[in-house]
């Protein structure tokens, strides 16, 4: 206990000047700085690279190599972005935080969550996804709840989660979260969710770039026990290093009730759609994450232990 607390505090030492620095810069100043710190990591680190071209070469089969490793490094420089432009807006205020993004078709959200059966917002790690609740709370002017997994260090965790919790939005761990999300739903309230991290061994499997992948079934169960709309979100980088945000509604035509059969299918369709935004702009992906370190496993089940068969039936 002792060592790690000892841990936390020499990585929270060196994270309060960066944290520090990147408040003092200006926005372009520091997504360019956390771009090529990404473009380093990429060719120096040697962090997760293997990871990620894999990934790529898997979900890209029979793309080339270079395109390939040119992907790669615009998701290393993505995600140091990201990660720095996370860090700045903890100090920014409402306009400047306003003009990093224009809104493409806000109509999409505020006439679902007019409907007063709460909202789903849902992305994955796709672009500026730090933004989600600090970013969603100003533009739509409707305080955001997002979904978060606590970081290790919790020294961080408290930094991290102030600049989040800005203007009116808040933030729920994910191992306390079910009873929260169902009291804001039923309160007509919006929540927020990333829902492209792997599942656990027991999650449902849905296919995802061809593979079947272990799939979160926290956003297709709450819309459907409480008939609220999901509405997915893609911060898409332009030129001058601002954001477009796009939202598209998931269709639950013919989705009735909460059987598994649902439930599956919805994961489906929104998977489906952040698969499609991936495929327009690999790059912005976090494609380092283990999203399939679960597909051998279920591979290897015999057919009727399966939770769901990627080719599109319930099996149990």
């Amino acid at each position: 206990m002792l060592l790690r607390t000892l841990k936390n505090l020499v990585e929270y030492a060196l994270f309060l000047p960066v944290n520090a620095l990147a408040r003092r810069m200006s926005y372009r100043a520091a997504g360019s700085l956390g771009s090529a710190v990404g473009g380093f990591v990429w060719r120096c680190a040697g962090y997760r690279t293997s990871i990620t071209l894999d990934n790529l070469r898997r979900a890209f089969p029979g793309m080339p190599e270079q395109e390939i490793r040119t992907i790669a490094l615009g998701a290393y420089r993505g995600y140091g972005r990201a990660l720095m432009e996370m860090l700045w807006s903890g100090g920014a205020g409402e306009d400047e935080l306003r003009s990093t993004m224009t809104l493409e078709n806000p109509e999409v959200p505020l006439d679902a969550l007019a409907r007063g059966k709460g909202l789903i917002l849902l992305s994955g790690h796709f672009g500026a996804w730090e933004f989600i609740v600090t970013s969603m709370s100003l533009l739509l002017g409707r305080p955001v709840t997002a979904i978060a997994q606590p970081q290790r260090n919790r020294y961080v965790d408290a930094v991290i989660t102030a600049n989040r919790n800005r203007f009116g939005s808040g933030t729920i761990a994910m191992h306390q979260s079910v009873r929260e999300v169902m009291k804001l739903l039923q309160s007509g309230k919006i929540v927020g969710m990333l829902g492209d991290q792997s599942g656990p061994k027991e999650s449902l499997f849905v296919d995802f770039f061809g593979r079947p992948a272990a799939t979160h079934r926290g956003a297709a169960a709450f819309s459907l026990r409480f008939d609220t709309p999901i509405v997915m979100f893609f911060f898409i980088r332009q030129a001058d290093g601002t954001y477009r945000t796009v939202y598209e509604e998931v269709d639950r035509e013919g989705l009735r009730g909460t059987s598994e059969e649902n439930i599956v299918e919805l994961t489906r369709r929104h998977t489906a759609v952040l698969e499609r935004y991936i495929r327009k702009y690999p790059d912005h992906w976090l494609w380092m994450h283990k999203r399939w370190k679960h597909t051998e496993y279920f591979e290897s089940l015999p057919p009727g232990a399966r939770r769901h068969d990627p080719a599109g039936e319930s099996v149990r």
